[in-house]
């Protein structure tokens, strides 16, 4: 398969705190030249995926994103759905994203969710982005889901799909990479809903998830040992792991593109 000519596909996987090692894996894949043509991405892999596809500089990521997650995007307040209402978390990607729908986007791209009312995965590609990573983030139970216009009630897509690699290769990629955060640690202390949920999410999604892996040409699974999803403090140390990680698979993805 010639470098030159295939399509390479990223499939960025959900994980609160533990997504940001995609930013990593962006860096290393993109200082070695490697293309990225089409990506898809649950919760915070959408996020992610998001602004890289909006031509976020990966840099700027790495600087930014931690600093912003601290600051206060969180409108907490007891909402009839959720904990979060997810208006100002909305407004943030959507400055980021510089105001884009899908069709501006310099690199196509795809948000994960799942619709509530049909129990079914629902995948964005039209619209505007923030709305859509707003919906895919949405963590049951912690943000209130969104109200589609078409009536649909959107959460987190890792409900369904917590490594969209089917979406990537339906997206037209030849060659698919799937950067995994893996599931919460067994030996993790769970402090938070935020931790309890995921947890739950994980226990759910074991056998699924090892299918959706098998249909990437490659994985690349951050060493984040002891990370739970809720430690946002250690952006810094989750980026580092994407990065080796990234670093490790590098040989195999070049050897394999030409």
């Amino acid at each position: 398969m010639s470098r030159r000519k295939a399509k390479v596909g990223l499939a960025l996987s959900g994980g609160a705190a533990r997504g940001f090692a995609h930013i990593g894996v962006l860096s290393v894949l993109e200082k070695a030249g490697l293309k990225v043509s089409c990506l898809a991405g649950t919760s915070m892999g959408a996020l992610v995926g998001a602004l890289y596809a909006a031509g976020m500089k990966v840099g700027l990521m790495e600087r930014l994103l931690p600093a912003a997650i601290r600051a206060n995007w969180v409108d907490f307040g007891l909402q009839r759905m959720g904990l979060i209402k997810g208006d100002k978390i909305e407004q943030f990607i959507h400055l980021l994203t510089r105001r884009a729908t899908f069709e501006e986007l310099k690199i196509p791209f795809a948000a994960v969710a799942v619709d509530l009312y049909s129990g079914k995965t629902v995948v964005i590609r039209e619209g505007l982005v923030c709305r859509a990573v707003r919906a895919s983030i949405s963590i049951p139970g912690y943000f209130v889901p969104v109200e589609a216009d078409d009536g649909r009630l959107l959460v987190d897509g890792g409900v369904l799909n917590r490594i969209p690699t089917d979406v990537v290769r339906e997206m037209g990629a030849d060659y698919i990479i799937a950067s995994d955060t893996g599931f919460f640690p067994r030996n993790a202390h769970i402090n938070s809903l935020l931790d309890v949920v995921l947890r739950s999410f994980d226990i759910m999604q074991q056998e699924l998830n090892r299918f959706q892996l098998m249909s990437a040409d490659i994985v690349i699974s951050p060493a984040l040992n002891d990370l739970a999803p809720s430690q946002f403090d250690r952006c810094t140390e989750i980026i580092q792991a994407g990065e080796e990680a990234a670093r490790a698979a590098l040989p195999e993805i070049l050897a394999r593109l030409g």
